[in-house]
């Protein structure tokens, strides 16, 4: 494998800045959101039917899209994760890899910390995501550091066939942000995810009210 450990050039974009590039590419697509600042990140930016955000269960983000990618092989499914989440459950790269849908794409939000519970370090910076995604078999695997790159590469991947993998560089947040709580119940979460996954439009209406 010749895909280099992180790059150590400060990464150009922040979480929120990089969901900001991703979340205009999605339409129909059926979003599974790992816990913590991710799913509470994209929920304030662009609360939809088809997301489904993780309330714990680290790790199992790209485990439940699978599940959803394999049973609805019409649908395009994405999994927006984490570094963290990545390293506590690999095996899932594993699987993917060797189950082959052509419907998943895995965006990797790769900080090199969790930043949910204070910035503490991963060891991302010492193992190459990509490099493993590579390895397990995923068909499309990309590196973006800067938002034309994952602009471009996000395009891409949202319209060929996987399983594609895109482990994208940000930077931690350095102060601390109050990022609202998802307001949906769990119960709510699964009722509208099984929703989207049906065809239903609803009507979302106040997030708080849903």
């Amino acid at each position: 494998m010749t895909s280099g450990i992180a790059s150590r050039k400060p990464p150009e974009m922040t979480l929120a800045g990089a969901l900001c590039v991703v979340l205009p590419l999605v339409q129909d697509e059926l979003v599974v959101h790992a816990n913590g600042f991710i799913s509470r990140e994209s929920f304030n930016l662009e609360d939809r039917l088809g997301n489904f955000y993780m309330i714990g269960s680290m790790g199992l983000a790209s485990s439940i899209a699978l599940g959803v990618a394999l049973s609805k092989p019409e649908r395009r499914v994405v999994v927006f994760d984490g570094d963290g989440n990545v390293l506590m459950n690999m095996g899932s790269l594993a699987l993917i890899g060797a189950r082959q849908p052509r419907n998943l794409v895995h965006f990797v939000f790769d900080n090199e910390a969790y930043g949910s519970t204070g910035n503490q370090p991963t060891i991302s910076q010492h193992v190459a995501l990509d490099a493993v995604a590579r390895a397990s078999g995923y068909i499309d695997v990309r590196r973006a550091e800067t938002p034309d790159q994952l602009q471009t590469a996000a395009q891409a991947l949202l319209a060929r066939a996987g399983p594609s993998f895109l482990l994208i560089k940000i930077e931690p947040d350095r102060e601390a942000r109050n990022i609202s709580r998802i307001t949906h119940e769990p119960p709510q979460i699964v009722s509208r995810f099984m929703g989207a996954i049906r065809g239903e439009q609803p009507d979302l209406g106040n997030p708080q009210d849903s």
